[in-house]
């Protein structure tokens, strides 16, 4: 069985939250006999296709970008290349472009969607685009949801749910080996004893300048890792409080995988919906730490459950995290009990074999395939 998988971007361009479920789908499916393909833009195309873990990654030239939305005119073509060859179509959403080709070129294969987010920020080209989203989510053969309470609230996915069912993103625990000594002790050296963590992309919708008042309250260590848009502003937010605030900027795999053992509480203070699932939350689920985040609506309570895995707060409340962060940091019993259950939670429910075997039924029914 082949697979397409079409989204905006992929490995080497970038590697968030999407691209993350992308490749993990992709290297775990592999086991079931399904080869997949992955087409996405690039600014800098330099090889049309790559080989990446098991699977090919194709480029075509990315022309311009509006509203976070890449547009390309090779990608036509490209696709119904790729889709001639497929058995199944993987679309993840959301990216209009990929609407329109999926409407221009039909695959005429069996084609599935997983619908990482709502459109959140672009609230008034979202009006304009609502007519071109709702005739394509109408036109696939399946929607996934990647948590329960998404698809609950979720108005664009309550008009779909005769198509749509659940699967929760996962994550391969293989590609997370544990830190070496050495790397351990560096850090050990360099931070104290006990702090809470967070990483991210420094986004508008992540929460950490709510954090930075919250440790401003109690005091509490605070290590922030990741870059972006809003770093230089939150290091000026941070001002006089960069005693217990610490900016580790973007960081390689072999050092994130340090903090995640080291640190004693995974802190997740997004606020709004954008936030649509938190696979750092997975993350921190994998190494058995007690989880902070807040209640929007998204997947991010589905992972970290309220007082069973960790706290949910209400969202851009500085007392309610501040409280939270300190109930868990005084009572190492308790930071103990909680990180277990989070740890129990990710093998019951997000690992990328859970996620992978059940996409692997999903193809088999969609292409009438008996499972193997």
């Amino acid at each position: 069985m082949r697979v397409l998988h079409f989204f905006k971007t992929y490995w080497p361009d970038t590697f968030g939250g999407v691209e993350r479920a992308i490749h993990a789908i992709a290297k775990g499916t592999a086991k079931y006999g399904v080869e997949s393909d992955v087409l996405s833009l690039s600014e800098t195309p330099i090889e049309n296709s790559v080989e990446f873990d098991g699977h090919m990654a194709h480029k075509v030239k990315l022309d311009f970008e509006f509203a976070s939305t890449g547009f390309s005119r090779e990608v036509f073509g490209r696709f119904r290349e790729l889709s001639r060859k497929a058995d199944i179509v993987h679309y993840h959403f959301p990216w209009p472009v990929m609407d329109i080709v999926h409407l221009t070129v039909p695959p005429g294969k069996p084609t599935v969607v997983t619908y990482h987010s709502d459109i959140v920020k672009q609230k008034v080209l979202l009006q304009f685009y609502k007519p071109l989203m709702f005739r394509f989510l109408k036109n696939v053969d399946r929607i996934v949801a990647t948590s329960p309470n998404y698809l609950l609230s979720s108005d664009v996915l309550k008009r779909f749910k005769s198509k749509t069912m659940v699967i929760p993103l996962g994550l391969d625990e293989a590609d997370y080996p544990k830190a070496d000594e050495l790397t351990l002790a560096r850090w050990r050296g360099r931070l104290p004893d006990r702090f809470l963590l967070f990483v991210g992309v420094l986004r508008y919708y992540k929460g950490v300048h709510i954090l930075l008042q919250a440790a401003k309250r109690n005091g509490l260590d605070i290590v922030i890792v990741g870059s972006g848009p809003m770093e230089a502003e939150l290091k000026q937010a941070a001002g006089e409080n960069l005693h217990n605030i610490h900016f580790l900027g973007s960081l390689s795999d072999n050092d994130k995988i340090a903090l995640l053992e080291l640190c004693a509480v995974f802190v997740f203070p997004s606020h709004l919906r954008s936030e649509a699932f938190g696979l750092s939350l997975v993350e921190a689920a994998m190494f058995g730490k007690p989880m902070i985040s807040c209640e929007i609506g998204t997947g991010t309570s589905f992972v970290n459950l309220d007082r069973v895995t960790g706290f949910v707060v209400p969202p851009n409340d500085v007392d309610a995290l501040s409280n939270a962060m300190r109930s868990i940091w005084d009572n190492e019993q308790k930071t103990a009990v909680l990180g277990a259950a989070a740890r129990d939670r990710y093998l019951t429910c997000f690992t990328a074999e859970k996620m992978c075997s059940e996409y692997y039924r999903l193809y088999c029914e969609l292409s009438g395939t008996i499972v193997s």
